[in-house]
């Protein structure tokens, strides 16, 4: 059980041990995981409706598009490697320092991808240089998301951990609100051509004030406790990322799957879909970026209603009823994108979408690092969630235009149902950690 009453006793007793407010833990936690999805999604709109002409334009429209999404994995394939850098030292210095250099890393590379000269100017070079920046912002990335949510499940009452862990959560519709509500503007009072000479790089130069309010946040918030009490404890070990194999490779591989569907559904429901929305259904940029900005606000109520009944119901039995609805949709959601310019039909394949994302999406927070010990919670909930941004994110706008235009739609609704099914099994196989004793 958890040994909440003992550990609370023990930060009142000790001078210097008290947790930051609500307000603040929200508020950093919250904002790395915006300026993620603000980023990532700005870019993945990019890359399917401008990277084609501005840094492919000598290829058919076709394979321009495929190699453009292709750049969109590549901060993908980084994550991990930013997940072992950045685990090993929030395990071994502290998550607060380790979080204020991530998120620096990661909106310095994203400003830079805004001020990148096209093809027309640079040819290949520009390619090497827009990948590179994708890379460096993917290692930044790897650090991000692991460290917000110990800042907030570390600063949770052992009965709200899963609301806690919905912090940062929350950031992924915020910051994907943000950046479709930008887009939608631009392509409101610009026309196509300035859109593609200039406007689609005011969303990088713009995550640059997400950047700075957010380093201004965590500069201010404290240590998490739970770090601090096994630094009193000595506790903290030297080498994380050997510990955390040598102990927690089964942990490390049930998480990866489990959040990998999430991945697949997302990169589904707001990348492949408006591609697939625009070219073949006949819907503007800017109709469809409108109904992806509605159907976000279900996203975000359904992970604090999710994480809520997380901590009531428990993690595994929440995350097994969203894995099943899951399957059942992967394999009817293709009924409704069929004939042209169907607003209701797209609409409740959004709003369903969207509901089961919040659902799968929610307890992760908590569910991800409580499965690993406090010295290597920050490597472990960081590796597995990075391996599973690979396994499920890094290539499927790619993988999802390729079957879709070689085998039909159904084979995107298969692509999917697989990646349920294992989140499903992985599920099966871990105990429920509602209840574990996070201070160990």
């Amino acid at each position: 059980m958890d040994n909440t009453n003992s550990l609370e006793n023990h930060f009142e007793g000790s001078k210097g041990f008290k947790r930051d407010s609500v307000r603040t833990v929200m508020f950093a936690s919250m904002i790395g995981t915006a300026i993620e999805f603000f980023d990532f999604y700005a870019y993945g709109t990019a890359a399917a409706a401008y990277f084609p002409k501005v840094f492919f334009p000598e290829v058919t429209p076709a394979i321009a598009t495929i190699l453009s999404l292709l750049t969109f994995g590549v901060a993908f394939i980084a994550r991990p490697l930013g997940s072992f850098v950045f685990g090993h030292f929030g395990d071994k210095i502290g998550r607060k320092r380790t979080l204020v250099f991530s998120l620096l890393l990661m909106g310095i590379s994203t400003v830079l991808i805004g001020v990148l000269p096209g093809y027309a100017t640079l040819g290949l070079t520009s390619v090497i240089l827009l990948c590179a920046c994708r890379f460096v912002q993917g290692i930044g990335l790897g650090g991000e998301w692991s460290g917000a949510a110990l800042v907030a499940t570390e600063n949770a009452p052992a009965n709200k951990r899963a609301l806690y862990g919905s912090f940062p959560e929350l950031g992924a519709p915020l910051g994907f609100f943000l950046s479709n509500g930008l887009f939608f503007l631009l392509e409101s009072f610009l026309t196509p051509a300035q859109m593609l000479s200039f406007g689609w790089r005011v969303p990088f130069l713009a995550s640059s004030i997400l950047v700075f309010v957010g380093f201004w946040v965590r500069e201010r918030m404290q240590e998490t406790p739970l770090f601090r009490l096994a630094q009193e404890k000595k506790e903290v070990t030297k080498s994380p990322l050997k510990v955390v194999f040598k102990t927690s490779w089964r942990q490390i591989i049930q998480g990866t799957f489990i959040v990998s569907v999430t991945y697949t559904l997302f990169y589904t429901l707001a990348t492949w879909s408006l591609t697939y929305a625009t070219t073949k259904l006949g819907f503007t940029n800017q109709e469809y970026l409108f109904m992806l900005m509605g159907s976000i606000i279900v996203f975000a109520i359904l992970i604090v209603l999710s994480s809520s009944l997380a901590d009531k119901w428990g993690r595994r039995r929440t995350l097994m009823t969203s894995s099943t609805a899951l399957i059942v949709f992967a394999f009817l959601f293709p009924y409704l994108l069929q004939g042209q310019r169907n607003f209701v039909n797209v609409a409740l394949f959004l709003v369903i979408g969207f509901v089961l994302m919040g659902i799968a999406f929610g307890p992760v927070g908590a569910l991800l690092p409580e499965l690993f010990s406090t010295k290597v919670r920050y490597s472990g909930s960081g590796i597995a969630y990075n391996l599973a941004a690979i396994v499920g994110a890094a290539f499927t706008p790619t993988i999802a235009t390729w079957l879709a235009d070689n085998w039909g739609i159904r084979s995107v609704g298969i692509y999917l149902g697989i990646m349920a099914i294992a989140c499903l099994l992985s599920l099966i196989t871990i105990k429920e950690t509602k209840t574990v004793d996070f201070s160990k």
